[in-house]
């Protein structure tokens, strides 16, 4: 959360001439909600159950670029999908630029609605750490434009 998954995927996606999903915006779609709408009204358990069954059904489209919610791949068979079907991109970011970059948008994001920022920003990453496999790329976004990323992830995949 807050590495630019949704912003450096939609310039990637444009620099490869593919098309562009936000898994979360998969999610709204699919359910008329948004995602703070379902975490209150159904919990996060619900929100995995929506989320895997938008990645299975995204996962179906062959040449997407995909940005994954920030704790997709906790859940082992999203890992798994991602892995058989897609090519692994890990963006990382340093713990004080994330919580730089949410604190605007901490209240709109119930993962860090309540308590500390920069202790539940820890907590994510600790949490975190080791849920995203083997990516064949990882790239940190620190200090980096959008552009810059997003040139060398297409680098890289080349």
């Amino acid at each position: 959360m807050g590495t630019g998954k949704s912003i450096v995927g939609k310039e990637l996606g444009r620099r490869l001439r593919r098309r562009f999903a936000d898994l979360d915006a998969v999610i709204v779609k699919s359910s008329g909600k948004s995602v703070a709408e379902i975490f209150a009204e159904q919990g996060e358990k619900k929100f995995r159950r929506l989320e895997r069954a938008a990645l299975a059904k995204t996962a179906k489209n062959k040449g997407l670029v995909v940005a994954l919610g920030g704790g997709a791949l906790i859940d082992k068979r999203n890992l798994a999908l991602v892995e058989k079907t897609g090519i692994l991109v890990k963006l990382t970011c340093s713990r004080r630029e994330l919580v730089r970059r949410l604190k605007p948008s901490r209240f709109t994001r119930p993962i860090l609605a309540q308590g500390n920022l920069d202790d539940r920003v820890r907590a994510l990453l600790k949490e975190r750490r080791n849920a995203h496999g083997e990516a064949r790329v990882t790239i940190s976004t620190t200090r980096r434009s959008t552009a810059a990323v997003a040139a060398a992830i297409a680098r890289r995949l080349a």
